[in-house]
């Protein structure tokens, strides 16, 4: 079926605004999906064209590899470039699309259907923490859904996702074949991709030239530009360098009984380190390579401080570059909600939340560390860890929202760590008192009595 043939059979459906994202848009789904996938030849298309209804507007995403797709568009009316990464979430685009981490992407939906649970308030938690957005502004360059669903229905709904996308300056593309344009991605490797709106697709090379957002330095736009502090009466003391942290780990946090104070990526924290209880190294977008300050940072604190480090996704690769180890971009990298990984003490595989590019190098482990995941896909590297002093990372996402929840219990131990370091601490000064003051015979029977 061509599409001129497909596009004779709309009339036959209801073309109002309102019939249109999932009867209609079902049915032209899986005709345009054949059209997408291969040309009268059999071999893979170069271009995918979806039937654009009265009233909306075209839009056009391109790879950088020379694929095209067309089809309505349901946010800004504007352009941005960006890396083409993707989500394999079936719900929580509204968490994926302000999570840092994809500062500077162009969001790809594999889940069909998207928008119709809508977006909810920006309510804010105890914590002052919008208790459903991971940051306070979408954080993706734009995104490439299936079918948007233009009627939304969520008894927490306020808005819906077009309306979000057009408030926040964010283009939007559906009817694109999003499965098979991810098994291109994975097939091909990552690419930019360019998304635009009107009758014609940019005309790169030309008009604009393309553009990587990721030769800069997305983690300083990112991250917080002064110290602050979340959960003041907190029991123990947390500095998190905020590389891109999402509203969740400070969440879990706190949750925790930890009184966390963001610092910002760059900021010199080794001359109060011994403010903190426990240090932790946040998420971020981009490649670690521009964040040398603050691996500067560590390496001074693996001299001076002995108490719990946990870095997750680029604080993994932060804390290994740190403790000399090296890094390398993955060709494809690794996304998605489902990524297999294999802890190697236990053998116990959990699956995890990922967005990276970027991978720690870990064919050669310095002395006094070990790896201690590893993606049971690819090999890459998905954690280390110290052999005698408490610090270790992991790959992945432990605190996602929208799952999956196999890893949720990391943040608990680390500040379950951090206060058993803190208790350790004080029954060593204790006893160092009494040495001081009693003696050492004296102080050993208090300390058994008090035992």
């Amino acid at each position: 079926m061509n599409f001129k043939s497909l596009a004779s059979l709309a009339p036959k459906f209801s073309l109002s605004r309102g019939s249109k994202p999932r009867y209609l848009g079902s049915f032209l789904q899986s005709q345009r999906r054949l059209l997408s996938t291969s040309d009268e030849a059999g071999k893979p298309a170069m271009a995918s064209v979806y039937p654009v209804l009265p009233g909306e507007l075209t839009a056009h995403f391109q790879l950088r590899t020379g694929q095209s797709f067309t089809g309505g568009s349901f946010g800004a009316n504007t352009a941005s470039m960006g890396e083409a990464v993707f989500s394999t979430s079936l719900v929580g685009y509204p968490e994926s699309m302000t999570d840092p981490s994809y500062k500077g992407q162009i969001l790809i939906f594999t889940q069909p259907l998207i928008g119709n649970y809508g977006v909810p308030p920006r309510d804010r938690d105890e914590y002052g923490l919008l208790k459903y957005f991971e940051a306070e502004q979408i954080q993706c360059s734009g995104i490439v859904v299936s079918d948007y669903s233009a009627k939304y229905s969520h008894w927490n709904a306020v808005e819906s996702l077009s309306d979000w996308c057009q408030r926040s300056g964010i283009p939007a593309i559906t009817g694109v074949d999003t499965r098979s344009l991810v098994h291109l991605l994975r097939g091909q490797g990552s690419t930019l991709g360019a998304l635009n709106v009107g009758s014609k697709k940019l005309d790169i090379g030309n008009e604009v030239q393309w553009f990587d957002p990721t030769d800069g330095n997305l983690v300083d736009q990112v991250s917080v530009k002064s110290p602050k502090i979340y959960n003041p009466s907190g029991t123990v003391s947390i500095g998190l360098i905020d590389c891109g942290a999402k509203n969740n780990i400070i969440r879990l946090l706190c949750k925790s009984g930890a009184r966390v104070t963001v610092l910002p990526w760059d900021y010199d924290f080794v001359p109060i380190i011994n403010e903190f209880d426990g240090l932790f190294i946040s998420n971020g977008p981009g490649s670690p390579s521009f964040c040398q300050k603050t691996i500067e940072n560590l390496k001074k604190a693996f001299e001076v401080y002995h108490r719990p480090i946990f870095g997750i996704c680029m604080g993994n690769q932060l804390l290994g570059m740190a403790a000399g180890l090296q890094i390398y971009k993955l060709p494809y990298g690794n996304r998605g909600h489902n990524q297999p990984v294999i802890e190697l003490e236990s053998g116990k595989c959990v699956i995890t939340s990922q967005n990276h590019g970027f991978a720690l190098d870990d064919s050669f482990v310095p002395e006094g560390w070990a790896r201690s995941f590893v993606n049971a896909n690819d090999g890459s590297n998905e954690g280390v860890r110290h052999l005698t002093k408490p610090f270790y990372s992991v790959q992945f996402h432990p605190e996602a929202q929208g799952g999956p929840l196999d890893t949720t219990y990391m943040i608990r131990r680390f500040v379950n760590d951090v206060v058993a370091h803190k208790e350790s601490e004080w029954r060593q000064s204790e006893a160092q008192l009494f040495d001081s003051q009693l003696g050492l015979e004296e102080s050993s029977k208090l300390q058994m009595a008090l035992q």
